[in-house]
């Protein structure tokens, strides 16, 4: 008796019948899992695991404001009236901007820079100082990408795609810089707008939309002041030299500390969300693809984790480089939140001029999105012998 063989499809079949877009299988190891979580040893669990996350989360926001605040306090503790006068070295703009890159190449962290930077600014900084100093931090977030794309180096095929993305994001916040900041020198135009923003929204400018900023501002200087005065209170026995630089050099250490805990915290409870909203997003349109990568680096808290979704992707030929481009852009939009925050703990004369500084990183991030997005069209696997659609081609 003979038995019928099973029916298979041909590989035209298959190939015909494969989704355009990947799930979550498909997506190669990003290193964007879950990290190690960091209150385990509580062993908690459900719901009640859950909101002690988020509580603790909340507590963590607390005290990155009161550092920030700590470090605008102890530079004007230790600058006094000659705040201006420290910042001269940096008066030529091309040595803020190697300060700016090598500060977030060694932290890491464009967060931490920004961040210092706003302090800084409310302590005294001039504002002209800070553009450059905020334009390198951008300038210093591209190693990650390229970092990212070095775990593909056994495949030389899938590392040159992953490279081709890593290295597109590089010249993409290059090329910014050289356009960007040569205008900001000849005509002042972040440095005008961020002041003419900050007017309004501080408070100063008067109006409801400004009302309703002071009143956020002063609501969060209202909680996070006691913690500001607890760290003055503590420095207090030292002459205010000594005291400012103790409350510098703490502040920084809590924002470095604080920044990563509190990336591995929304990691561990939004990294699946990140990633389902991240795979829903792909081929819908240049436009959604940077919201998109605006909304995740901002539940994350962390531009590398979008990095590490999108270069894989490149990598595996599933996408091309013009697709996932959009999900950088919105990266780096996404890593300004930051700055706004610690904006916000200021009250008084330091509110606006924090917020400038703020609003400045947020403008240089936001006039360097295109305003005609067009339609993505979906990737397809490249014929046998044909260069991957990943090809600076595609991306033009």
């Amino acid at each position: 008796m003979s038995s019928r063989k099973p029916h298979r499809d041909t590989p035209a079949t298959e190939e015909r019948e494969r989704p355009d877009t990947p799930t979550a299988e498909d997506t190669p190891d990003s290193g964007a899992s879950a990290p190690r979580y960091p209150l385990s040893f509580l062993g908690l669990s459900g719901k009640t695991k859950t909101l002690v996350d988020w509580l603790v989360v909340l507590a963590a926001v607390w005290l990155l404001i009161t550092a920030v605040n700590a470090i605008g306090e102890g530079f004007s503790m230790a600058a006094g009236d000659g705040a201006a006068e420290l910042f001269q070295f940096a008066s030529n703009p091309f040595v803020g901007l190697v300060v700016g890159i090598l500060a977030t190449v060694l932290t890491q962290s464009s967060s931490t820079t920004t961040s210092i930077t706003v302090a800084l600014v409310a302590g005294g900084m001039p504002i002209d100082i800070a553009i450059p100093v905020l334009i390198g931090a951008n300038l210093g977030t591209t190693m990650t990408s390229s970092l990212v794309s070095l775990g593909m180096a056994r495949n030389p095929e899938m590392f040159r795609r992953g490279y081709a993305a890593a290295t597109v994001h590089d010249m993409y916040n290059l090329t910014a810089t050289v356009i960007f900041l040569p205008l900001e020198l000849a005509f002042g135009f972040l440095e005008k707008a961020s002041d003419w923003l900050a007017t309004q929204l501080s408070g100063a400018g008067g109006g409801p939309v400004g009302a309703v900023f002071e009143a956020l501002g002063d609501a969060v200087s209202f909680v996070t002041e006691p913690g500001v005065d607890l760290f003055v209170w503590i420095v207090s026995p030292l002459p205010d030299v000594a005291g400012g630089i103790v409350l510098l050099v703490a502040g920084v250490a809590l924002i470095l500390l604080v920044i990563g805990f509190i990336g591995t915290m929304l990691k561990s409870l939004l990294v699946g969300t990140a990633q389902r909203i991240f795979h829903r997003a792909l081929g819908s349109g240049q436009f959604v693809g940077a919201l998109t990568g605006t909304v995740i680096t901002v539940l994350v808290q962390s531009s590398s984790t979008t990095t590490s979704l999108v270069v894989p992707l490149a990598g595996s030929g599933k996408f091309s480089l013009k697709q996932i481009f959009p999900f950088v852009v919105g990266s780096n939009i996404g890593t300004t939140v930051t700055a706004l925050i610690a904006a916000f703990g200021f009250s008084g004369g330091e509110a606006k001029v924090a917020l400038q500084a703020a609003l400045v990183h947020l403008l240089f991030q936001s006039v360097r999105l295109d305003p005609h997005p067009g339609p993505a069209v979906p990737a397809r696997d490249p014929p046998q012998g044909r260069r991957p659609p990943c090809e600076t081609r595609d991306a033009q």
